[in-house]
């Protein structure tokens, strides 16, 4: 069953289109990826979704309810998580302080409370820095916040990761994507935009590429590998 539909969908900042018709099916349980050059509408796509987008048509459907006319707050609500690109992580507060922000919106401190423990258990450096300033973080422990901090909403059924390999050195890679894979296991649906293409393919059960904002190709990893002029010609592989 599909979690998340998307049907024609367009949008634009006010200029030019960013997404043209736009299509795609996530089925529940699922790694969904989201593969293509950069600057092409990956990133605008999961705006998109969360309602950040100024101007969009076509329809979005989570668990078969539309949601394209919600505000980004009742997205949110709905279930949906959107980790976004970089380390937008609360500098000035504590690693402690940015994961209760992440839990503002549930229904009671002992559901936060659970939230923290899952979250600490997923990222034992996050448990060890709790006190600490976020600015005192490395990339990739800010980055773990960043994770962690969306999955503090306690009714969370997908989650969104906008490139959570962008700029890490690869062992600490292997640490997000041991995390990504834990969180597979408990049924949670994520869709990851991912620059990198092959790490990608080893967690993804579909992938989409997208070029100057529309959908050029879709299948699984196995079928994108056998596309050797999809690999070169616009991942650079």
């Amino acid at each position: 069953m599909a979690l998340l539909e998307i049907e024609g969908l367009s949008a634009s900042y006010g200029a030019g289109p960013v997404l043209e018709n736009v299509s795609l099916s996530v089925e529940a349980g699922t790694v969904f990826g989201l593969v293509g050059p950069n600057g092409h509408g990956k990133t605008s796509l999961l705006r998109a979704i969360s309602g950040l987008m100024p101007q969009s048509i076509g329809t979005i459907r989570f668990d078969e309810r539309p949601i394209g006319d919600l505000a980004p707050e009742a997205i949110a609500a709905a279930g949906i998580v959107h980790v976004p690109q970089g380390d937008l992580v609360y500098k000035n507060m504590t690693v402690f302080e940015n994961l209760l922000v992440g839990g503002h919106t549930n229904a009671s401190h002992e559901e936060t409370a659970r939230q923290l423990d899952r979250v600490l258990a997923l990222f034992p450096k996050l448990a060890e820095r709790a006190g600490q300033s976020a600015s005192s973080l490395s990339g990739g422990e800010r980055r773990m916040l960043g994770i962690g901090r969306g999955l503090m909403m306690a009714n969370a059924r997908l989650l969104m990761l906008d490139e959570p390999s962008l700029g890490l050195a690869p062992i600490v890679i292997d640490g997000i994507y041991a995390a990504i894979e834990e969180l597979r296991r408990t049924g949670l649906t994520i869709v990851i935009v991912e620059e990198n293409v092959m790490r990608i393919s080893a967690f993804a059960g579909q992938l989409s590429l997208l070029n100057h904002g529309s959908i050029i190709w879709a299948g699984t990893p196995d079928d994108l590998k056998g596309r050797r002029e999809l690999m070169t010609t616009y991942l650079g592989i």
